[in-house]
Formats: C-alpha cells, structure tokens, sequence
C-alpha cells in the first residue's frame, strides 16, 4: 500500500529589516481586526438563531474595505484577510461539530499566506507587499524539491520573528512493525514512568529558571502602567524566560515522544482531563509545567506519521490500585503511597504497577475491540478507543 505523503511544516526563525517589521506588523493587525469583526458579527446572528458563513464574512470584508473607517485593510494583501475567515470558518465547524468550544476573538500575532501571496525560488521567501525577501535561518533544509503550499508568519511574545512553511514531507514513511508495546503512566514526581520499569525524570523547566523569572516579573511590577518603552522592555524581559522554558520543555517532549513512537508498536497512555486538573490551585504550577496534553498531542501526530498506534484508556481506570500480577483491586490507595504489597504478595512501585496496567487495558482494547467507545479523532481521521471502566474509588 503507498503511504500517502505527510504535509509538515517547517518553522524558522527571520530578521525582518525595518520595512518588513512594519509591513507584517500593519498586517498582523488587519487579520486581528477582520477575524474579530466577523466573529462579532458570527455571534450577533447566533444569537438571533442565524448563522453566517465564510461567503457572507467575506461580502462583508468587501464592504468594510469601502468605508472610510476601514479604509486602510486595503493596505495590507488580501489573502491573510481572506484566510482569516477561512479559519473563522473552520473554529465554528470545529464548534458545531463539538470537537470545540466556541472561538474566541484573536490576540495572536500571526497572517498566513497562501501561493498567491508569497515567491519562494531557489531558497528564498518574498512576501506579497514585500520588495526583498526574508532573512532567514535555515536552521535546518527543507525536503529536496519542497514547495510550500502556505506560509504562515507570527512573532511572538518575546519578539522574536518566525515564519512557518507548510510542505510535503516525503522522507516521513510509516517505521517497519515492530512487535513491542508500551504503557505509559505521567506524573510529577516522575515525568513517565514506562511499563518496562523505566522512570524518566521531571526536568521541572519551569523551577529551574524561577528565580530569574521572578526577578523580570518584579521589574515588570515597578514600571508605570501604560505603553511606555520602559514597561515594553520589561515586558519583554518576562516574555523572553517564558520563551527560553518553553523551549526547552518542546525539545524534550519531541525527544521523548520521536523515542517512544521508533521503539514501540503500540503505546498506551491514560486519557487525563488537563483541563480540569490544572484547577487545583497547588498542583496547577507544576501540572502545566509538565505539558502532559502535548505530550500527548506530539505522541499522536507521530504515530500518524509512523504507522504506530496510541490507545488512551478511560481516565476512571484504576490502574494504580490493581495489582498487575493477580488482578485483586484494592478499595483505596493514597497519593501518598507509592509503594503497597498485595494479598497475592507482590510488591508494586505505584507508577509501575500502573503502567503496567495501562499496557495490559490498552492491548485487550487493541486485540478484542469489546467495552469500548470512541475517545477522540487521531490526526489521521481514525478513532482512538477507550475502555469503559467502573468509576475510581474517592
């Protein structure tokens, strides 16, 4: 069977001259404007039980770039303006077909253009409204032959520039089969624990740049509110060690994940709400820095790639309190036990134990496809299952 070939995208870093900054930067807040205005004008009619589509946002595009106040959206290209709608478009798809919740209005720095709007000859990118092309990092090459089908411009927090360019990736081929199977259980103590027994140890990035966060969140504090370049610079300043440990986290999920998916046929995970646990206002600090959702995101698009399989099992699982070796279930078992000796004497590492178990759930789900329900579609369209499970014990 041949593979059918993988879009990825490709994202570098560039120094816009000046001219280019001011270019993006006037685009980048037409697409804000035009996104925000159609969903204002979406949700209008929401209420009044209508719906409005992209051809109607997009008459209303054409309208507003006639008026006086709006007058200057016909600065700027039009494709970013126009592809702003089109993701107008899909978020309410992606709402009306409850795979999200409903759009929210944008902040991000970010136009996307499509082959219309950008030259892209013998390496080097030029943008519609743009005399030269960017200067950018090739930090690493493209695939031999690769010409995007968008491009996609952001700056971010920090201020740095980046430009992101969608292609087709012929050297991603699913890996030869492998006959190995994994179960994966995360945590904060340890940041995986595997059901081979293997622990991967928490790199806490956020703890280990904390102070000098700290230190650029109170200089951000003594500045006077406002636009001054002074608060600007500040706020710059916290933005650029949010970035460094963002960084830093991404590197080591990718590692971690392109590891997992070459090595194994078959990885289970447990299906966490993060959404809900990061409401525990102890635990929030460190649940978000230990990125369990993309973990998982990273996870699944890989297999996609690969041609592994990723199972998530019911999140009312009790897979720290069943034994892996008998089967007994224990009534209660505190987070602070981590380690607990069966009847059947066998005596469990609480994180292995459950890892073990999460293997064991996920290959009966994988081989017998009984008592289980569709949990969520994977990037390549088909459904990751879910076992039913009794509810866990308080």
């Amino acid at each position: 069977m041949k593979a059918i070939p993988v879009k990825r995208a490709f994202k570098y870093r560039f120094y816009p001259t000046d001219a280019q900054a001011a270019e993006l930067s006037r685009t980048f807040g037409c697409v804000r404007k035009v996104y925000n205005l159609a969903l204002a004008a979406r949700t209008e009619a929401w209420t009044r039980q209508e719906r409005v589509n992209y051809i109607q946002t997009s008459a209303m595009l054409t309208a507003w770039k006639k008026t006086e106040e709006l007058a200057y959206l016909n600065e700027v290209s039009s494709v970013p303006l126009q592809q702003a709608l089109r993701h107008l478009q899909t978020a309410f798809t992606n709402f009306f077909g409850k795979r999200a919740r409903y759009p929210r209005f944008k902040s991000r720095k970010s136009a996307e253009y499509t082959t219309s709007a950008f030259r892209f000859r013998d390496g080097k990118l030029t943008l519609a409204k743009m005399a030269e092309p960017l200067d950018i990092v090739w930090s690493r090459p493209l695939p031999e032959g690769a010409q995007p089908s968008t491009v996609t411009v952001s700056q971010d927090a920090a201020g740095r520039w980046y430009v992101s360019l969608l292609v087709e990736d012929p050297t991603v081929q699913p890996l030869p089969a492998a006959g190995t199977a994994v179960g994966v259980d995360v945590g904060l103590d340890h940041l995986l624990t595997l059901s081979t027994g293997e622990k991967v140890a928490n790199p806490r990035h956020e703890r280990r740049d904390r102070t000098r966060l700290a230190k650029a969140q109170r200089q951000l504090a003594r500045t006077a509110k406002g636009d001054g370049a002074n608060r600007r610079k500040a706020r710059e300043k916290v933005a650029k060690v949010y970035a460094r440990i963002a960084d830093r986290r991404r590197d080591h999920l990718h590692k971690l994940t392109t590891r997992l998916v070459r090595e194994n046929q078959t990885i289970v995970i447990e299906d966490l709400t993060v959404r809900n646990m990061v409401k525990n206002s102890r635990l929030a600090r460190a649940i978000s820095d230990a990125a369990w959702a993309d973990f998982r995101s990273m996870l699944e698009y890989k297999a996609h790639w690969y041609g592994r399989e990723v199972i998530a099992v019911d999140r009312w699982f009790p897979s720290s309190k069943l034994c892996s070796a008998c089967g007994t279930l224990r009534d209660k078992l505190p987070l602070n036990v981590r380690t607990w000796t069966c009847d059947c004497g066998t005596t469990h590492d609480r994180d292995v134990n459950a890892a073990k178990n999460l293997k064991a759930a996920g290959l009966a789900v994988s081989v017998w496809g009984a008592g289980v329900r569709p949990q969520r579609s994977s990037p390549g369209g088909q459904s990751a299952m879910k076992q039913k499970s009794p509810r866990r014990e308080p």
